[in-house]
């Protein structure tokens, strides 16, 4: 009754593969916890698995896994996690396990501490950022940082006293 060309028909069982293998790929990444857009949570928040916030948090949050904070939500207090993305807004220390992850949306007011950084344009930083692995550096490489970080200061003052 109805024909169907046979690149269709190889195209939707890689698409159905495909969907079904992301599906399982992201069974262990499941949200455990959401924190819904009309929730305002007082308090300190900690969970061991997955957290979405699309709310407001106002308290320490902390969990071992991935925490997702949507754009619109706001977290007014100190972070842990294992791994993090943020599109909203967060006022407080970050401290992530592995990545930390800003969108353009995000807006963070902290120090942060993570093993890797991803910054999109039109994210907001405001804070200190620490990187884990500098740990290891010897007294010599940190004065090499230290006096090259002299000189480009030296660097751009004199060009803009010219």
């Amino acid at each position: 009754m109805f024909k169907q060309n046979p690149d269709e028909l190889a195209n939707l069982s890689q698409e159905t593969n495909r969907s079904h293998s992301n599906a399982h790929q992201h069974e262990d990444d499941q949200v455990e916890t959401v924190v819904g857009p009309s929730v305002v949570v007082e308090g300190d928040f900690v969970s061991e698995g997955n957290i979405l916030i699309k709310g407001t948090v106002s308290g320490n949050v902390k969990t071992g896994r991935l925490l997702t904070v949507e754009e619109g939500a706001k977290i007014l207090a100190n972070v842990k996690a294992g791994e993090a993305v943020v599109s909203g807004e967060v006022q407080g220390n970050v401290k992530i396990d592995g990545k930390l992850e800003l969108t353009a949306s995000a807006r963070l007011m902290g120090d942060i501490t993570c093993d890797v950084l991803v910054i999109e344009a039109g994210a907001l930083l405001q804070g200190k950022v620490f990187m884990n692995g500098l740990e290891e550096m010897s007294k010599n490489e940190k004065k090499v940082v230290r006096r090259t970080k002299k000189t480009m200061e030296e660097d751009i003052d004199s060009s803009l006293d010219e």
